[in-house]
Formats: structure tokens, sequence, C-alpha cells
């Protein structure tokens, strides 16, 4: 027995000796070891129907972190999740809020002190107690930032450090609601997050009209609606499903053992319920008749303008002082677990391997629809179906997420094995992929708040999310990247990436359209780089954009240019490269976005 243990070790010894010596054969690292071959043969078993939709609590997601997790251990690549484990696990936690938050405001020779729900309504998760007070008030008519509807409510004005208020749920005339109701809804956010306002307040953006649905949430970051899924720290679905259950269940003996129902939370969210949130307030027309009570113009004359679409002026509130007292306590009552997968590649300098690059992707997505096809008076239906479902693919129950974002997945799974098997740069490479992005960036934004490297220590990210098709499925997109973000936090990551880009052997051509302000989509809230970049770090976003295939039971992974995807990942490759190598971090001077549709090349610092 001991003789065939010893026989059996020295095989096993021999063959990943064999192994190692293949994988790490001269020419398999580095940005040219990235191919189309690798990334077609992982892609073809993380977008299998073995992997039944990677839906976030699932088995199938599972076994997609433990193959990502497997590859990284064949490659050498060390463990980056706590204890010396790939894996770090993330709570998803659903809460109920106890909220007293007021608003108190001074204005005409007037106080008066308004409640949560009474004239004004905040997020059920407004983090930390703390008060903010100011007299730095501005109206800024609609809030927008439009470039593309030629209407921008910011323009010429600061509005850093001070309180906004704005008017107009549905926006001036000539920029129609639906088209634009990513950006309309996203008003408060806008305030505060990329004008650094103190705090927002606005109408209800979408009101109910006739038994309608309930207006978007209109919360600050982790409040709107990123990605495919719901929001991350909004009043989301977990608990649902709790809540509606049988009454049967919730009739069962409560023995010791006995079936408790859990409590429907209020919100879901996996960050620190001490954050402190720019508060956003919803308010009614009580509080905006106080507080424009004292101004040279009526709240009745601006209220009728913004509701025939008019333009509205902008002027700082005079003799007006605001008190945001921010009280909720928070009660968790349930805690779902999933799990972010998590690499390093050691940098080569001393001096610099304790800081890192970062790269990301989210290995998840929507599942698989567990109805039957049923007819209806419309014809044959899929039963709950988790996303659309192409007319020819009926029978199809499996979302694979081939492109969204299988793709992005392998393309980081390349960069990471090429770095490992190359030469290395001076800092430190940090590979993350992220769980959970299409229920609202619940891995990316777990990370930002509970990191496993030190996010003073990251000086960039790098992020992919669908790098594997062309948009609309036009071939003249053939050759272009959509770039989003580079610009906003840093004018030398962004020179950083084109510059990359110029050193390839095949350049990409580079398209800015998606960062624009008034990019309809707002694709730059929606994937897991806002999660770094909502706290101060440089991001670029690399995707090729949408297509007939989004989110539909179609997005397989027979429909992937494995070619561009490849080119792509080399992109993506070299930015790190360049700026893991650089002697300093990329400088943070924060001028926003300054390119759009049409733009192209560097930027003056």
């Amino acid at each position: 027995m001991a003789a065939v243990r010893k026989t059996t070790a020295i095989l096993t010894l021999s063959l990943l000796l064999m192994s190692f010596s293949v994988t790490a054969r001269p020419g398999n690292g580095g940005r040219e070891g990235i191919t189309p071959e690798e990334l077609k043969e992982w892609l073809g078993y993380l977008a299998s129907d073995d992997l039944e939709g990677r839906n976030t609590f699932s088995e199938g997601l599972g076994l997609a972190a433990a193959y990502i997790a497997d590859q990284l251990k064949s490659w050498g690549i060390r463990p980056g999740g706590p204890n010396g484990s790939y894996f770090q696990r993330v709570a998803v936690l659903g809460v109920k809020t106890d909220n007293h938050s007021t608003v108190a405001i001074e204005a005409g020779g007037q106080k008066k002190t308004f409640e949560n729900r009474s004239g004004i309504t905040f997020p059920a998760n407004v983090g930390g107690k703390r008060t903010l007070e100011s007299s730095d008030i501005e109206f800024v008519g609609y809030g927008l930032d439009a470039p593309l509807a030629h209407h921008n409510d910011y323009e010429g004005k600061n509005v850093k450090g001070k309180l906004v208020v704005w008017l107009g749920p549905n926006g001036p005339q000539g920029l129609e609601a639906r088209t634009y109701r990513r950006l309309l809804g996203g008003r408060s956010r806008y305030a505060t997050e990329q004008q650094g306002a103190l705090a927002s307040i606005g109408p209800p953006v979408f009101p109910r009209q006739g038994g309608g649905a309930n207006r978007p949430n209109q919360g600050g970051a982790g409040q709107g609606q990123p990605g495919g899924g719901q929001a991350g720290t909004g009043q989301v679905g977990a608990g649902q499903q709790a809540a509606g259950r049988g009454a049967d269940e919730a009739a069962r003996p409560q023995g010791q053992f006995g079936a408790i129902p859990i409590e429907p939370p209020d919100f879901t969210t996996v960050q620190r319920l001490d954050s402190q949130l720019a508060p956003s307030v919803t308010a009614q027309d009580e509080f905006f008749e106080l507080l424009f009570s004292g101004q040279d113009v009526k709240y009745s004359d601006l209220k009728e303008k913004a509701a025939k679409g008019e333009p509205l002026p902008s002027f700082a509130l005079k003799g007006t002082k605001i008190t945001i007292n921010l009280d909720a306590s928070y009660r968790v009552v349930r805690t779902q677990f999933t799990r972010n997968v998590i690499g390093i590649v050691d940098g080569s300098d001393p001096a610099l391997k304790g800081t890192y690059v970062a790269f990301g992707a989210h290995y998840d997505h929507v599942g698989y629809a567990e109805g039957e096809v049923v007819q209806t008076k419309d014809g044959p239906r899929r039963a709950g179906a988790v996303g659309p479902v192409t007319e020819s693919a009926l029978e199809d129950r499996i979302w694979n997420g081939a492109d969204d974002d299988g793709s992005g997945t392998v393309t980081e799974m390349a960069i990471a094995r090429a770095f490992a098997l190359g030469p290395k740069p001076r800092r430190s490479l940090l590979f993350v992929w992220h769980a959970g992005e299409e229920k609202g960036l619940l891995g990316s934004r777990y990370y930002a708040d509970y990191p496993t490297v030190a996010l003073d220590r990251i000086v960039a990210q790098v992020n992919m999310d669908m790098v594997g098709r062309n948009r609309d499925d036009k071939q003249d997109e053939s050759n272009t990247i959509y770039l989003v973000g580079d610009d906003r936090i840093s004018t030398e990551f962004h020179n950083i990436a084109v510059d990359a880009n110029g050193a390839l052997t095949r350049p990409l051509k580079l398209d800015y359209e998606m960062n624009d302000p008034a990019d309809l989509e707002q694709v730059y809230y929606r994937s897991d780089h806002y999660s770094y970049a909502a706290k101060g770090i440089p991001i670029v976003f690399l995707t090729t954009g949408l297509h007939p295939d989004y989110h539909h039971n179609t997005d397989s992974a027979d429909k992937i240019d494995y070619n561009k995807m490849a080119s792509v990942g080399k992109l993506a490759y070299e930015i790190g490269a360049r700026t893991a190598n650089l002697d300093h971090a990329p400088a943070r001077d924060n001028k926003g976005p300054r390119l759009g549709k049409g733009s192209s090349g560097k930027l003056k610092s």
C-alpha cells in the first residue's frame, strides 16, 4: 500500500511538473499570450448549460467560481481572499429601517421641520446618523446636464459642497421623458456624486398616474438601477419570496425547529450601514412653497413653468437655511451569501509592489426559467422567464450570459494568466471576479466597503463587461471598443489608455459616446467599475456595447467574436501594464467627463 502511494505521488508530481513546463514555456505569457483559443475554451464551459445561467445564489455560480479559482491556482496566481483563499464571502443583507430623518427650513421669516413621509421622503437607507446644515443653497432648474439634448443647468456653476434643489419631474420641452428616463431618474445622484453637492432635494421623478408603477428610487450611490438588475442599496426584491410564501407555511407549528417566515426587508444592501451617504430627499408642494417663500420668484410660478417644460431660472436662495438630520436605525432580517473570486500577481519592485492595479469583471448572470412553455391568448410563452425570450428559442430555458459577462470573465482570466506567466510589472495586480452585478453591483460594492487590499493602495481599476460582440451586431463595429469613465477622475489615466491602444499591433477604434453625461443608458453607473469610482479610484470601463441578445436566452457562446475579445484583452493588459510600471500613481485631478460622441485622443492635463 505504501509503495502504491509513493508511486502515485511520484506520478502526480511528474504530471504537475510537465503541466508547469507546458504552461510556463516562453511566449505563453505577456500581452501576446492572450489568444482566441483559450478564451473560447473557457467560455465554452462558463456559458454552457451545465452552469444553468450562473444566477447569484445558485449552484451554477459556485461551479463558475471554483473553475476560475482552479485556473488561477494552476497558473501560480496567489489567492487574494481572506485566510489564503481565492474566495471572499459577500453577505447580502435584507434590512428593516426605522427612519426618523428630518429636514428643517428657515426661510421667509418662518421655521418648520418636516418629518420623513410628511411632506418629504428619504430613501430607506440614509446611512449613518449625522446632521448637515447649509445656507449655501442653489436652485438649478431641472437639475440636468444633457449635452445631447443641448441642455445643461450646471453650466458655469460650481455646486460643490452646496445643497442643490431642482424641479420638473419630466424635464424640459424637447427632452422625451421615456428616452431620457435614466437621466431624469439619476438627477440626485448626478448632483451629489458628479457635481459634489452636499445634498439634493427634488420632486418625485415619476409620480403615480392612474395606479401606475411606483417611481424609481432616486437615491445616491447604490440607489439607481445599475446593470440589468436591481439596486444595491435601494428597495429591492430580496425577501419578497419570503413575503409571498403560502399561508400554509406561515401556519405551521412554531416549535424549536419550526419554519418561521422571513420578515420582508425595506431594502437590500451589501454595504456598511454606517456609511456617510449624501442625502437625497424627495419633497412635496408644502415643502417647496416654504423653501421659496423668501425668494423673488414664487414656487407656484416655477412649478407651472416646469409642468409646461418651459425654461427655468437658476439662482442661489437668499436668506434660507436647511438642516438635514439623518436618523435611522437598522435591523437585519435576512442574510444571503455569495462570493467574489480574487487573485493577486505580485509586482517586481520592492518599493511599489504594495500598490495595485485592479482588474474586474462580473461572472454572474440571471439564471434559468423554472416554468414550462404554456399556451396563452397570445400564443405559447415561457413561464418564469428571467429575461426576454427570443421567439425562435422558446424551448431554451437557460440564460447562458456568454457576452454578459462571460466575455469579460474569461478575458480577465486571460489577462491574469498573461501577467502570471510573463514579465512582472513593478506594481502588483489585483484580479477580482465580482458576484451579483446583475442584482445591483453586489460583489463590487461589497469589495469597495470591505476590501482585501486597502483602497488607498489601488491606483486604478480596469473593468470589462460585454466585450465579445459588436454593438447592435453591426459589422462596421468589428474593431470598435467603447471606453467609459477614464477621463473623469484622472486625465493622466485617460492618456495612458490612449497610448496603450496606440502600442497594440492592431489598435482598436476607441469610441467615447457612452462616456457622455447624456448617455441615455447611463452606462457609467451600471457596471462594477462604478463601485471603485465612487471611492475616488481612477477607472476605465471597456465594453463593446449592447446587441439584440442582451439579457435574452440567446446570448450564447457561438455568437462571440473571440478574435475581437482577444484584442480587447490585449488593450486592457497594456493599460494595466503601463499603469503598473509608472513610478507614481496616476494623478487624480477630478475634472469630470470631457469626452463624448465624436471625441478622441489625449487630453491636456
